[in-house]
């Protein structure tokens, strides 16, 4: 600012000094021009007198230095002329003044010659014998008087130079000086221009918003870092690098990292193989969990990307330990076993008895309420020791299923076939829509998921109620959904739906028949082909559960 005043002083300055120039020579050069055309009228009269006293004589030994003297007779034809022979002039009867003189009885003119770069003044006077006596004077042109004056208007324009730029200086760092010295901690404090005012005064306005933004800012972080600081599991916040943006003390112990860890790649404190997997999905957008072993101790990561619009900005880590509830998980599983192993003979032995029953070879007002009982219960057990057997394979990975390309859509209508008698019986109506969809993976897998869900929808729902079966490709994916209009589930219990035993109506559960495994058979089956469960319910207005096939799975499964 202080420059662009300076500049602006300067400029003002010089140009004032040039325009007052221009005005000064303009005006002085008209003035003393019209004093001179007064002087060389002066001068004509008395010479007029003199030749018509003296006649031509009067121009015998005359002496004139800056005169010029010319006599013209009524015609026009130049009777004498102090500096030319008038035997080569020729005819003056047209020049401006001669013509005036003749007709007004004086007349007089001013010519310039761009070739000589001067100006002539003329004055003319007509004599008493019709003649015209005329005197002219040589003047020097503006510019030429210019030239001459280079050396005075040099020393000048440097005398107004020299002043302009210390004026410059001094009122520019006047100007500033109140600019600089504003207090921006305390705006309304300062004394300057008044046109600042309302500038300052709504500095200071946002400087009060702002400080109370910067402290409720500070007590939330504060709040932020004791709640994370007290957290038993480790949080890792990621930058977009995979590099170190915040570590909270669990985490920072669990990877033995060093208080200055910030800004450091992740896979720097940990090189794990499964870890570097998890993080390179939740930097690609995909969430993710995975467990993997820390000094004999086992500790499940969920990795989350972080997202701003489409972008991935960095991710989530966190990590949770799990060796109790996978020891415990081992022991339930290797029980599972035991018992089921155990009870499918005894069970098989029930269903015989019970068919016995059935062929009334007992009385007969036994037969029919015992037998069925003792069936019905021998068939829902046997359906619990099946469905343990399932589960306890599929928690081993299933590694030994095949897998191949299987059409979802033709395993949902194999599914809904086999449950049309069940939902007739219930008086629920199935529907099956979409298109075919091509999955690689094992198809006795992929019918237990569609089914688990149909007759769970079944079982769950209202009479006359409705079961929707969708397939459909988006993109590179399929989509599984299944919907029904039944009792719902409420938002306490969806998290937990998948675990085994689990039953968000144990009464409606035990009517209905169900062993309480088929959702964990599902959620077991889909880890296996890597897809993502979704549910959406309400209580009294259905549930629907969505699962998503990846497509990158299915093009591995294609290759492999």
């Amino acid at each position: 600012m202080t420059k662009r005043i300076f500049r602006s002083i300067c400029l003002v300055a010089i140009t004032m000094f040039a325009a007052s120039v221009a005005l000064v020579l303009g005006v002085l050069y008209e003035y003393f021009s019209d004093i001179q055309q007064s002087q060389l009228h002066m001068q004509t009269e008395l010479a007029a007198q003199g030749v018509a006293n003296e006649g031509i004589d009067y121009f015998s030994g005359l002496k004139i230095a800056d005169y010029r003297i010319t006599w013209i007779d009524g015609n026009g034809t130049v009777l004498y002329d102090s500096e030319s022979d008038t035997a080569d002039m020729e005819n003056h009867l047209a020049r401006k003044e001669v013509t005036e003189a003749l007709t007004a009885g004086y007349g007089e003119s001013r010519r310039y010659s761009a070739t000589l770069m001067e100006r002539s003044l003329y004055s003319a006077l007509t004599l008493e014998d019709g003649s015209v006596l005329r005197l002219s004077i040589s003047q020097n042109s503006i510019l030429t008087l210019l030239f001459g004056m280079t050396q005075p208007i040099c020393m000048i324009f440097a005398i107004a130079l020299v002043l302009s730029v210390t004026l410059a200086v001094r009122v520019s760092k006047k100007v500033v000086k109140p600019l600089n010295e504003i207090d921006l901690d305390d705006p309304l404090s300062n004394e300057g221009y008044d046109e600042l005012s309302p500038l300052l005064k709504r500095i200071d306005s946002q400087q009060k918003q702002l400080r109370l933004q910067k402290s409720a800012l500070l007590q939330k972080e504060n709040e932020l870092n004791t709640i994370i600081g007290c957290m038993n599991e480790g949080m890792v916040l990621l930058n977009h690098r995979g590099e170190i943006i915040s570590i909270n003390p669990a985490a920072r112990q669990l990877l033995d990292a060093p208080p200055d860890c910030g800004g450091r790649h992740m896979l720097s404190l940990n090189s794990n193989p499964d870890l570097q997997e998890i993080l390179s999905e939740a930097l690609n957008g995909r969430s993710g969990e995975q467990v993997i072993s820390v000094r004999d101790e086992r500790y499940q990561i969920d990795a989350s990307p972080i997202l701003s619009g489409n972008a991935v900005r960095g991710a989530a880590l966190f990590f949770f330990t799990v060796t109790e509830k996978e020891k415990a998980e081992q022991i339930r599983r290797e029980f599972t076993a035991n018992v089921s192993h155990e009870l499918k003979t005894p069970l098989h032995s029930i269903s015989g008895y019970a068919e016995l029953l059935k062929n009334d070879m007992v009385k007969r007002e036994d037969q029919i309420p015992f037998a069925g009982k003792i069936y019905d219960e021998a068939q829902r057990m046997i359906r619990l020791v099946e469905d343990i057997i399932s589960l306890s394979h599929l928690d081993e990975g299933a590694k030994d299923m095949p897998k191949e390309a299987t059409d979802l859509y033709a395993l949902a209508e194999k599914a809904v076939r086999s449950l049309e008698p069940e939902a007739k019986t219930a008086h629920v109506t199935l529907e099956l829509s979409g298109t075919p969809a091509i999955l690689t993976g094992n198809s006795q897998l992929l019918y237990s998921i569609i089914y688990n869900l149909c007759d769970n929808a079944i079982k769950y729902n209202r009479e006359n109620g409705n079961v929707f079966i969708a397939i459909r490709n988006e993109n590179t994916d399929v989509i599984l959904s299944v919907k029904d209009t039944g009792i719902g589930i409420a938002p306490e219990h969806q998290e937990r739906i998948f675990e085994r035993f689990y039953r968000v109506d144990k009464s409606h559960s035990k009517e209905a028949g169900g062993t309480g495994l088929g959702l964990s058979i599902v959620k077991h089956a889909a880890r296996i082909h890597n897809a993502q469960t979704k549910v959406i319910s309400s209580t009294g207005e259905g549930t629907e559960i969505t699962l998503r096939f990846p497509g990158q799975e299915r093009d591995t499964f294609a290759h492999s």
